[in-house]
């Protein structure tokens, strides 16, 4: 199947032509399982134990210890695995493992994960912290939200609570030291030409859509946050208009009084990522792969 015939324009407004020629080659490869070790249950050794003794083949992942990249066999294989089922192991696409790493979540801090089904960013949150971060993870579609305590329940992340809520209408007397905003968004990083759904799917409705819900989630995630705070914004999608541009037009209508600035993504080992070139200095824009998926990640800092 083809890509809806919108898309490459899109990208070609805002990439050059070898960005675009492997943008769509991505979409046309099968992504590998991946992983991570869940630190709050197993580590690293348990899940390589597990693996190895099953004859799971693996290879690690430069920039994060707990992430493994599973090599000829599929996601069914984990599933059987013990860990799988007793939340020793979550698995994950590696680009989804960058926002919490990059959020750097700490003990004791108030931490907000404001679209947070199925829980895989709020458990890896609570993992990173040692399980002592207090985290409150919002969800407004109760059966996502019941996958959500579920996951979380399972994985051991016994200080996240679940706020059945749309983030956008947090009341503004809370605060956090640091929150994750990984938006609802097109997918456009995502898209496999193998989909047969992908036509209805993936459309120019879809992505202002998306926009839309940003922009108000934005402004929200940036009222809420504390002057010392962090925010982390995220998406998998490859277009500018729900990445830089979402993140420029929340920042030039802050909160009066307040102060925030782009803080620049620093991951040490990920050198051999797949990146794509940003128009919004410090942020990090990954390409589709066959081990990842097309992703958009920035880190905000309020000043006052």
């Amino acid at each position: 199947m083809t890509l809806p015939t919108f898309f490459e324009p899109l990208l070609a407004e805002q990439y050059g032509a070898s960005d675009v020629q492997r943008i769509i080659a991505g979409c046309n490869v099968r992504r590998a399982a991946t992983l991570r070790a869940n630190t709050l249950k197993a580590t690293r050794e348990d899940i390589a134990v597990q693996l190895d003794a099953a004859g799971i083949r693996w290879k690690p992942v430069s920039w994060y210890a707990d992430a493994f990249v599973i090599e000829g066999a599929r996601e069914d294989a984990i599933r059987a695995l013990p860990a799988y089922e007793d939340g020793g192991l979550y698995l994950q696409s590696l680009s989804s493992m960058i926002p919490a790493l990059v959020l750097g979540a700490r003990a004791g801090e108030d931490v907000c994960d404001m679209c947070a089904a199925p829980g895989g960013k709020t458990s890896q949150i609570a993992a990173l912290s040692g399980g002592k971060a207090l985290v409150m993870a919002c969800e407004m579609h109760a059966p996502r939200a019941e996958k959500l305590e579920h996951n979380l329940r399972k994985l051991g992340a016994a200080n996240s609570n679940v706020m059945r809520t749309d983030a956008r209408r947090l009341d503004d007397f809370f605060s956090f030291d640091r929150i994750l905003l990984d938006a609802p968004c097109s997918g456009s990083g995502t898209l496999r030409t193998s989909d047969a759904n992908l036509h209805k799917r993936f459309t120019p409705t879809l992505v202002e859509k998306s926009r839309k819900a940003q922009r108000a989630l934005l402004g929200k995630a940036l009222a809420l946050l504390k002057p010392g705070g962090t925010l982390v914004y995220s998406t998998c999608s490859v277009l500018t208009c729900e990445n830089e541009d979402i993140v420029r037009e929340c920042l030039s209508r802050t909160p009066r009084g307040a102060s925030y600035e782009i803080e620049p993504i620093e991951l040490p080992g990920a050198d051999d990522m797949p990146m794509l070139p940003v128009t919004l200095e410090g942020c990090l824009a990954l390409c589709p792969t066959d081990l990842y998926e097309g992703f958009f990640v920035a880190k905000v800092a309020r000043q006052k």
